[in-house]
């Protein structure tokens, strides 16, 4: 059996495996600088996001990008598209919206995600064909050498080792080729798990925040009357956009 004996196959094998690991480190660069960035926009907006002097100052940062980022504006438009869908706020109806807004956030984090975890799924099968690709490797090379040796008529040292040695390259090759498959893939899952607890603790505190805001997003920054308006009818002192209460201004009240 020519073919089956021929040297081609293992040249393949480890033609694959060299493959697998330009691959590798390539996926390895690409989420190093991936994860880098999401933890420096992370920290960038959440810095001016607790900086923010209220809620509302906080809906308006533009400019900045990362999951964080994109979580709470994701947020921020669900408030308002909630707003302008209703002007009735009851518990009914701000109820409704703080489940409307806890779906939304949860399935912008899912979209999140599943952005940082592209990618594993290939670090993972890398990490554990490799062995087995380079195994098969040294099995059709042992083969290939037996027969050689048969041929030879001789099986002393000088003519077993260099055969029976070059095929055992394809079971070192593909070890080397998994274990940085399998180290990166632990260390990118686990940096996943700390962006999402991260995202997690973000998303809890924005929704009490926005419940402590009443679930009241103005669409416009220029109508404050409207939520004036709102507060008072409810019976608490009317608060502004900076949260302090508004004086009343009856008629006679200088008179």
């Amino acid at each position: 059996m020519p073919t089956l004996s021929s040297p081609s196959i293992v040249s393949a094998t480890l033609w694959s495996l060299i493959a697998f690991s330009a691959f590798t480190w390539t996926l390895i660069l690409v989420k190093g600088l991936q994860h880098l960035r999401v933890a420096y926009h992370n920290r960038r907006y959440q810095k001016a996001f607790w900086h923010a002097p209220d809620f509302h100052t906080a809906a308006g940062l533009t400019g900045y990008t990362g999951p964080v980022a994109r979580v709470a504006q994701a947020g921020f438009k669900t408030l308002r598209e909630a707003e302008g869908a209703t002007t009735v706020h009851d518990l009914e109806h701000s109820g409704d919206r703080q489940e409307l807004l806890e779906r939304c956030l949860r399935q912008q984090m899912q979209r999140e995600r599943s952005a940082l975890e592209s990618g594993l799924a290939v670090l993972a099968t890398i990490g554990s064909i490799s062995p087995f690709v380079g195994l098969f490797g040294t099995v059709w090379g042992i083969m290939h050498a037996l027969q050689d040796i048969s041929k030879a008529g001789s099986a002393s040292l000088d003519v077993v080792a260099g055969p029976i040695g070059e095929a055992l390259i394809a079971t070192a090759i593909g070890i080397a080729v998994a274990v940085p498959a399998v180290v990166g893939y632990n260390f990118f899952a686990r940096r996943t798990r700390v962006v999402w607890a991260d995202l997690d603790d973000f998303v809890t505190d924005f929704v009490h925040l926005a419940l402590k805001n009443v679930l009241h997003l103005k669409r416009s920054p220029g109508s404050p009357a409207a939520a004036l308006s709102v507060e008072a009818a409810k019976g608490r002192p009317a608060t502004g956009l900076s949260g302090y209460p508004q004086e009343s201004h009856a008629k006679g009240a200088h008179a």
